[in-house]
């Protein structure tokens, strides 16, 4: 269990004025940007083109590779790319390669009409994502490297900037999708969003420009550990020649993370790791990849959801996420995951309320508010325990192998949240309070491990 030395709340605050904690606020706003080009954005220009709610659900499995990227991590944590590895290091040569990627999709997005290709839309959303999904490995990476190991109050205070990072990606990018597309709308402009995908490439632009002005770390030791671990099983295999070197490198590359895991955790430990990570965001889940269309169906506009789930909503989790992290550091990680699991599904309740009650602009605000408040909290809880866990040596690998694992629950499962919502007939209140029971089995999980738990605190 994570152990803590109290501290006035200035002092415990101090922590957020570290200079790279502003590195990893854009790392993590680099990461949450490509979820708005292939959630909100994408959901709304389905709607708008006629799809129903259930392909639109569907559609959303294209998220499903962020549940994955583990399998390919090994490669970008040893992997170095020609030209911009040397030029710009390790970790961000990979992160600008998969930003290019995300621009000449946003580009080809721009002149396709849904109607006539669905297949070809959401296969560039999904090249989109599996994009945004590799460039997370590295995001992830970097940020953790930017904290010495045994600097546990940094790693937490780095876990709330990196949230705040993220969501700032996410809501604001949202919210100039949103209005951008509701201007050339207005405009008279036919394919509106189209041409807004165009703007939205402008900002991936200056997110690589930005990242030129985050440090990383040049680390030998990662690069000699992995080297010995090679050597063992190269040892191992009798031999000293090209193939038993393929082999040893292969084995190394894809089984040390894992093997280092179980080690350091136990096997049943382990499991019960695994098992709480995939079940703890699935009902979060759930609401997100709805939300959007609810608001539309119960009469907001595209202005209202950029001003309240977007706008307002980006304030409030950047606030509560900062006294996230407060909480994380003053009163450890695992009581945070137990009052942020019973917020998400207390205030999912909220949303059941707006849904039988009808369009209030009142009761939209505060169900955002109390919503955003609980997801900051749970995820700012999340990211800091898993970064906790992993293995410097792998850091990388063990990183993207849990935090897939808690995106296999919410995308696999999620994806059939419209199908869910047409199975009750509409019925959004009973909808929300099916998210709300979700997470029960997580936090059922979590207090059968919570004192066995083998955490990288000092």
């Amino acid at each position: 269990m994570l152990e803590v030395k109290k501290q006035t709340f200035s002092e415990t605050f101090s922590v957020y004025f570290d200079k790279r904690m502003l590195r990893i606020l854009l790392l993590g706003a680099i990461s949450g940007f490509p979820w708005v080009l292939i959630g909100s954005s994408l959901s709304l220009w389905l709607k708008e083109d006629g799809l129903s709610r259930s392909t639109i659900g569907w559609a959303g499995l294209i998220f499903a590779v962020y549940a994955f990227n583990y399998m390919w991590a090994p490669l970008i944590d040893r992997l170095q790319i020609p030209y911009l590895t040397k030029k710009i290091g390790h970790r961000r040569g990979w992160i600008v390669l998969m930003q290019l990627s995300i621009l000449i999709c946003l580009t080809m997005w721009s002149i396709i009409n849904p109607t006539d290709n669905l297949a070809l839309v959401i296969t560039i959303g999904l090249i989109i994502a599996i994009s945004s999904a590799t460039q997370d490995i590295t995001v992830d990476a970097l940020r953790i490297e930017q904290i010495g190991e045994k600097e546990n109050q940094s790693m937490a205070a780095g876990a709330a900037m990196a949230v705040v990072g993220w969501w700032s990606g996410y809501k604001l990018g949202g919210v100039i999708a949103l209005f951008t597309a509701e201007y050339f709308e207005n405009m008279g402009v036919a394919d509106y969003w189209q041409t807004t995908f165009l703007i939205l490439g402008v900002v991936v632009v200056l997110m690589n420009i930005g990242l030129m002005f985050v440090h990383e770390p040049i680390s030998l030791d990662r690069s000699q550990k992995q080297n010995e671990t090679d050597q063992i099983i190269q040892n191992k295999l009798g031999s000293q020649n090209i193939i038993t070197k393929v082999i040893a490198w292969i084995s190394g590359t894809l089984g040390g993370p894992v093997v280092s895991f179980f080690k350091k955790n136990g096997f049943s430990i382990a499991l019960g790791i695994l098992g709480f990570v995939f079940l703890f965001k699935i009902g979060e889940a759930f609401l997100g990849r709805m939300s959007v269309i609810f608001y539309k169906e119960i009469g907001f506009s595209k202005g209202d959801i950029a001003i309240y789930s977007k706008t307002l909503g980006w304030i409030t989790t950047l606030v509560f996420t900062l006294l996230g992290g407060l909480f994380v550091i003053r009163s450890g990680v695992i009581k945070a995951m137990f009052l942020a699991g019973i917020l998400m599904a207390s205030t999912n309740l909220l949303f059941t309320a707006l849904a039988w009650t009808g369009k209030s602009e009142l009761l939209f605000a505060f169900a955002v508010i109390f919503d955003d408040i609980a997801a900051a909290f749970a995820t700012v809880a999340f990211v800091a325990f898993i970064s906790l866990l992993v293995d410097r040596t792998y850091t990388a690998t063990q990183y993207a192998l849990l935090a897939s694992i808690g995106t296999a629950g919410r995308t696999t499962l999620a994806s059939s949240s419209g199908a869910l919502v047409d199975w009750l007939n509409g019925d959004w209140g009973i909808f929300f309070i099916l998210t709300a029971i979700m997470v029960i089995p997580s936090l059922i999980c979590l207090w059968m491990i919570k004192n066995k738990l083998k955490l990288s605190e000092k």
